[in-house]
């Protein structure tokens, strides 16, 4: 209930939704934060949190003018702790960016720094904050996420609707392995405007055997779940936790672009994503 007051608080009071006015001149006050409780306390989640992590942003509509007017642009790469208390509303990190647009600054290295505090002001915590230039970004693509793809198993599917009992039948007894694994067909839906999110998502573990099969239908089954992407990676990861109990988790997932930015929210119990996803270059 209290998410369902907070989305409709989003609906009424932030520009996701609705025709807005694009901005050129800086305005920070742009920006709009929701908080991250509200989806957390639907899965029994309190303060100590059973994961760490962290949501990687891209943004692909940076741009600004040097002190003689010329346009420079970049990508942008924010991270954004899982410990913040709040996420940022995509719509409005999207009109922030582009109230820069029409704003002379010296130095690349001065804007890095006014988003950074922007951001972190927002999202009340620590953020990274790195510019690339169009000519070295190199985003990996999700057809190289590490592991086996499961998409081409032979499914019965029928509920679209997130369904967590789905996995009582999901593990094997035997001996503890090691595997990883990634589907691309995880597909949720904003909570404020329906649309669709597109993600590939990866799921590493060390316990006993995960059924596959069970694993994509279980994945399959967030079609129509109405969720902000950071909401649903740790959904996934609670679920999974809870009836599958291995000793290390890892989920991860890379949502498509949507309105010149993406977001791969990352959370484990026993790594970080340089390790293996190498999402920072």
């Amino acid at each position: 209930m209290l998410l369902e007051k907070v989305c409709e608080k989003a609906v009424s009071e932030n520009p996701l939704g609705r025709t807005t006015e694009y901005i050129d001149q800086y305005s920070p006050d742009l920006l709009y934060s929701i908080p991250r409780q509200p989806g957390r306390d639907s899965l029994g989640l309190k303060a100590e949190l059973p994961f760490s992590g962290v949501d990687i942003w891209h943004a692909y509509e940076l741009s600004w003018l040097n002190n003689r007017g010329k346009p420079l642009v970049a990508v942008g790469e924010f991270r954004f702790p899982a410990s913040s208390p709040n996420i940022i509303e995509s719509k409005s990190l999207k009109l922030y960016l582009n109230s820069l647009n029409g704003m002379k600054y010296a130095s690349q290295e001065f804007v890095e720094s006014i988003v950074k505090r922007d951001l972190e002001h927002c999202c009340g915590s620590e953020v990274e904050v790195r510019f690339s230039s169009v000519a070295e970004f190199a985003m990996p693509a999700a057809g190289l996420l590490p592991g086996v793809c499961i998409d081409e198993l032979d499914v019965k599917c029928s509920a679209y609707e997130v369904e967590p009992t789905l996995l009582n039948s999901a593990t094997e007894t035997g001996k503890e392995i090691e595997d990883v694994l990634h589907s691309h067909l995880l597909r949720s839906k904003c909570p404020i405007t329906g649309q669709p999110d597109w993600a590939s998502v990866l799921i590493s573990y060390r316990g006993q055997r995960i059924r596959p099969e069970v694993l994509l239908k279980y994945l399959i089954a967030y079609r129509n779940h109405d969720e902000f992407h950071e909401h649903c990676v740790e959904r996934i990861f609670v679920d999974i936790n809870n009836y599958c109990r291995p000793a290390a988790l890892t989920v991860y997932a890379r949502y498509a672009r949507r309105g010149g930015l993406d977001i791969s929210p990352f959370r484990s119990n026993f790594e970080i994503p340089s390790e293996k996803l190498m999402v920072w270059r």
